[in-house]
């Protein structure tokens, strides 16, 4: 039964830590760019696009497509930053200990 109350001890921990965690993600931003820099957006922790940065030699009318093409790869960019992040922070909320088989996280 010791075993059982230490275990719920540690759960409760780690549910502390995780909503810590959460907080934390609202002030973490990460950016992501495309077109050797000419577009960058940038995201919040938990994945909310915060902005857009277009340099202004694309700002032609012809480039509208390539515009929109940049701005998709940007955030995929800043996305798989974002979840590097996460999985750093999740790595040392949880010592390292793999998560168990079809654990969500509460994020991204």
């Amino acid at each position: 039964m010791a075993d059982f109350m230490g275990m719920m001890k540690k759960a409760a921990e780690l549910q502390s830590k995780m909503q810590e965690m959460q907080a934390e993600l609202d002030t973490v931003e990460v950016e992501g760019a495309s077109g050797g820099g000419v577009v960058k957006v940038t995201l919040s922790g938990k994945g909310d696009l915060k902005g857009v940065k277009i340099d202004e030699s694309l700002l032609k009318p012809d480039d509208k497509e390539i515009i929109e093409d940049l701005l998709v790869t940007a955030h995929a960019d800043a996305k798989k930053k974002v979840e590097t992040v996460m999985a750093e922070k999740m790595k040392a909320l949880t010592g390292g200990l793999p998560l168990p088989g079809g654990f969500k996280l509460p994020f991204g």
